[in-house]
């Protein structure tokens, strides 16, 4: 029996290969309302255009296109191939960095020199920690596609090197899995060893390899990173926010107590001398707070000498605390 959600988006796709000629919407994308959002419903005049579905009243809008979210254009799908040439390659290209900061225009550029056209390049900013990544999966999804259609063409997922795939060894070897069920080739543009690379059989073993390598650069970058942390916080550098409260405020706030001032009276004369909050007053809980650790760091010193004291009365075979008081309380 057919799951209606899987049935769902089989007709969606159907519909999809063929523009709106109603509201404009290209192949690949949903329909849209007259507000500009995705319609719940695809138009008459789209979904007659598939045979089977010629006869049906209406074709909903499945969940995962956003029914009623604002429209946006979906990815077109991929040009029909010829399946009576055996000896086309085709290409998918995926591109990926890890954060918004950077840009993705080399690896762009170069897939575009392989001579993969901007269609047919999935790229994404994202870091390989997120375990799902919409647009390798859609890319993905496109190579496999494409497979099923054209199964005499060699279809090959390109990328610029090894760790736009991942780091880690278990998600590489599964991809390498994945890639091998489908018939899939994967090829590396930049890296250790560019080339192209059938992950079933010899090619197994090297994309385990490399997959290793890429993880062993990846702790050699965190030892690295723990190592310079370590070596800063020797030097005094803790990184972080600076303190609200420094020490010579901090100073100033105990000499004026012990002159008898409430830390209401201290407080507005505080300025902060770093920071964010530069040439403001800090609250009068942050310098509540600063006296309590005061205290407490004050009070540490005491507590271990009386600790060592507790630890000599028990080596000599007396019993610390009040007991040893009361007891010299009675000798005298």
């Amino acid at each position: 029996m057919t799951d209606p959600q899987t049935a769902a988006a089989s007709e969606a796709g159907d519909v999809e290969r063929h523009p709106c000629p109603r509201c404009g919407a290209e192949p690949g994308s949903p329909c849209r309302s007259r507000g500009g959002a995705v319609a719940g419903t695809y138009h008459t005049g789209r979904f007659t255009k598939v045979p089977r579905l010629a006869k049906l009243l209406r074709v909903p809008t499945p969940a995962d296109r956003g029914p009623g979210q604002p429209w946006r254009p979906g990815t077109p799908p991929p040009t029909p191939i010829d399946p009576d040439t055996p000896s086309a390659d085709i290409r998918i290209g995926y591109a990926r960095c890890s954060t918004l900061g950077q840009e993705l225009d080399s690896q762009l550029d170069a897939l575009a020199k392989h001579g993969i056209p901007r269609e047919k390049v999935f790229s994404e900013k994202i870091s390989t920690r997120v375990r799902v990544r919409p647009q390798f999966e859609a890319a993905l999804a496109a190579a496999r596609e494409i497979k099923a259609h054209a199964p005499h063409c060699r279809v090959i997922f390109t990328v610029y090197e090894m760790k736009r795939l991942g780091r880690d060894a278990a998600e590489l070897t599964a991809l390498a899995d994945h890639l091998t069920a489908h018939g899939l080739v994967l090829e590396m543009l930049a890296g250790p060893l560019p080339g192209m690379y059938d992950p079933s059989g010899p090619g197994r073993l090297l994309f385990a390899f490399f997959a290793a390598m890429a993880e062993t650069e990846r702790e050699n970058i965190r030892d690295s990173t723990l190592e310079g942390l370590d070596t800063a916080a020797r030097k005094g550098k803790h990184g972080g926010r600076p303190p609200v409260i420094t020490d010579d405020m901090l100073h100033t706030v105990l000499r004026r107590r012990a002159a008898g001032e409430a830390v209401e009276q201290i407080q507005p004369d505080l300025i902060i001398p770093t920071g964010k909050r530069k040439g403001q007053n800090p609250s009068v809980a942050s310098v509540y707070r600063a006296l309590a650790e005061h205290a407490k760091r004050e009070a540490y010193p005491e507590a271990v000498t009386q600790a060592h004291a507790d630890f000599a009365s028990l080596a000599n075979g007396e019993v610390p605390g009040p007991r040893s008081e009361a007891k010299a309380l009675t000798t005298r």
